[in-house]
């Protein structure tokens, strides 16, 4: 399951890298590249199509990161158990001693 969360999470981080470098800083973006507006769809739905992809992708990749380190936080927290004390030998008296 971790797996295949954390593969979901590398594909929709590539394509959020690619959609972001589609949109032009300026507001032209995707919409320039293909002419005039009377193209189906046109010019502001290819716009709002990339900022809605944009926005839903970042929050899948937020959703999943905190499902993957919940997933890992209750899955992997080891029990604490006692350590044993080492015994460390006293000089000259050959006898050892307990350490705290």
């Amino acid at each position: 399951m971790a797996t295949i969360i954390t593969l979901l999470i590398a594909i929709a981080s590539i394509l959020l890298v690619f959609i972001v470098l589609m949109q032009n800083p300026k507001g032209g973006g995707l919409s320039t590249d293909f002419g005039a507006a009377q193209q189906i769809g046109g010019v502001k739905q290819t716009a709002d199509f990339i900022e809605k992809a944009t926005w839903s992708l970042a929050g899948f990749i937020a959703v999943a990161s905190i499902v993957m380190t919940l997933m890992y936080s209750t899955s992997s927290t080891p029990a604490l158990e006692e350590v044993p004390t080492e015994q460390v030998p006293t000089e000259g008296t050959g006898s050892t001693q307990a350490t705290e």
